[in-house]
């Protein structure tokens, strides 16, 4: 324990089985930066904001996220790779081991809660060993008042050991870090692992279960923003597809960047209190609004930084997965509170390594639910020597990692949102054109824009379409901003011939996916399948 900080507010954790620790209660982000440093946790950049390492974890592990199965899940949440099940009585042992490990130390504790939308507040006390981490927590969820704060009674409880390392031979983990939900006691267990998206993402996870089965409110890995008309435009898309850049929008207000609601009373509602964007490769240029949320009160992540505090956004030497956090209200342009009404628009953005999707194209209901179901986005394979094909990745959802139910039941909801809102939904390649990664460009992001922009003013809604061969969407002749060779992949291919043959290629990969989820789904999303 170090001595003789001069922090002084607390809280006592006995009831959480935490006895005799030094509890740090409700910090300040800048007195949490403050104590990250006098523990030689981080050091501050030139930007004024905090730079910290989460050791051997840079990202999120999937193999080690567990749900403990008892009479609230047993019958409701997808069992299977995604949601891996957990026994109740090893729970309870292992929950009791984490908090004698942090029992007589000195540790972080904060009250807060995520969902902007009254009627939906989900009330969060956080519990954790390091100080930039309860910083994260202050950054990532919503800020209660100080009136709010008087009479707190925390729904979930999330307890966040990253020095504990369990024994998997008698905890029931797979190894020695785990991120385990436990539905019935409302509690997140996270250990052995410093990587601070497990906190945010273990609270979404929750979400994904708690909203559809109990509010009939649909959960969405997405960002949203509102327009001066009061439209809400909600964008879907895995990471690197510009799901924050296209959302972070001058002429529009941003409801959040990553996890939403959508209320039977069409509410769209931010989970967060914050964003948690990728910096790699980061300029003011390209994306002027994150580079100067870069300041006081934000957490970079995993990033290079020389002895003079400058950071190096190209250096990828700890990883590739560089980000950071900060409060949301770091952006200028944004709603408050974090909600808006009236959906009119969803974008499902991917990028597309294969060159072969259309840079837009409007999307059937049944299109709608079988690309959501798909998730579909190519990783740039060429990190390893001799490769260079795109690899396709499918994420359920765009979010399976963090969807508890079957994919299908959410595809269902957005389905039947996006008829009674009468939504248009839109399928947005910000990927490659001209041919795959390797030989075609990059998709220019002023295309994109100009493309989005188009559809949010409504000049595509009536605009004149084509039908893909291989996909069949729907793909507008003219746009705006945009040459129309560009409109039609296939025009952009100096090799029809060769296009036609990896569009097919790609439409496999599309069916091949689809086979787990077939006997689940109606007719309509099952039409929604490419046509060749």
């Amino acid at each position: 324990m170090v001595e003789n900080s001069p922090i002084t507010k607390t809280i006592s954790l006995e009831t959480y089985g935490i006895r005799n620790a030094r509890v740090h209660y409700q910090l300040t982000a800048e007195e949490l930066h403050e104590e990250t440093i006098r523990l030689g946790q981080g050091k501050e950049t030139n930007f004024g904001a905090l730079a910290i390492n989460t050791g051997k974890f840079t990202g999120r592990s999937p193999k080690d996220r567990f749900i403990v199965k008892d009479e609230v899940t047993k019958d409701r949440v997808w069992w299977g790779d995604i949601n891996i099940p957990f026994d109740p009585d090893k729970f309870d042992k292992l929950y009791d081991k984490v908090t004698q490990y942090l029992s007589k130390k000195e540790v972080y504790a904060r009250d807060a809660y995520a969902c902007a939308e009254k009627g939906y507040q989900l009330n969060i006390r956080v519990i954790n060993e390091f100080p930039w981490s309860n910083m994260f927590a202050f950054n990532m969820f919503l800020r209660p008042s100080e009136e709010q704060l008087e009479n707190f009674k925390e729904d979930w409880l999330i307890v966040n050991a990253p020095g504990f390392l369990a024994n998997p031979e008698t905890d029931g983990t797979r190894q020695e870090n785990f991120a385990i939900l436990n539905f019935s006691k409302k509690i997140a267990l996270i250990g052995g692992t410093g990587y601070t998206g497990e906190i945010k993402k273990g609270i979404f996870s929750a979400l994904n279960f708690i909203l559809p089965v109990y509010k009939n409110t649909l959960p969405m890995h997405c960002s949203a923003n509102v327009g001066k008309d009061g439209n809400t435009a909600i964008f879907f898309g895995l990471s690197g597809t510009g799901k924050t850049t296209l959302s972070a929008d001058p002429n529009r207000k941003l409801i959040g960047d990553d996890e939403h609601g959508w209320t039977e009373d069409n509410v769209i509602f931010n989970f967060e209190g914050g964003c948690y964007a990728k910096v790699i490769n980061l300029s003011e240029e390209n994306e002027p609004d994150i580079y100067h949320a870069i300041k006081p009160g934000a957490i970079l992540e995993n990033v290079v930084v020389d002895e003079d505090g400058n950071v190096d956004f190209a250096n990828t030497s700890i990883t590739q997965n560089t980000r950071v956090s900060y409060p949301i209200d770091h952006i200028e342009n944004i709603q408050e509170p974090s909600s808006g009404k009236n959906p009119k628009n969803i974008f499902f953005l991917t990028a597309d390594a294969f060159g072969v999707l259309p840079p837009i194209s409007k999307l059937t209901p049944g299109q709608a639910a079988y690309h959501f179901i798909s998730g579909y986005t190519a990783k740039v394979a060429g990190t390893e020597a001799g490769i260079d094909e795109p690899v396709p990745s499918f994420s359920a959802c765009f979010g399976a990692p963090f969807m508890p139910l079957h994919p299908t039941e959410y595809a269902e909801m957005l389905s039947a949102k996006m008829t009674a809102a009468d939504v248009n939904v839109w399928l947005v390649n910000t990927g490659w054109t001209g041919g795959p990664y390797g030989t075609g460009t990059r998709m220019k992001l002023r295309y994109t824009r100009a493309m989005i922009s188009a559809a949010l003013d409504g000049k595509l809604k009536n605009a004149e379409f084509e039908k893909h061969e291989i996909f069949g969407l729907l793909m507008p002749t003219s746009c705006g901003g945009v040459p129309a060779e560009v409109l039609n992949p296939r025009n952009t291919w100096g090799n029809k011939e060769a296009y036609d043959q990896k569009a097919r290629q790609l439409s496999g990969y599309f069916k091949e996916n689809f086979k787990k989820f077939e006997r689940f789904a109606n007719e309509e999303i099952l039409q929604g399948a490419p046509i060749d």
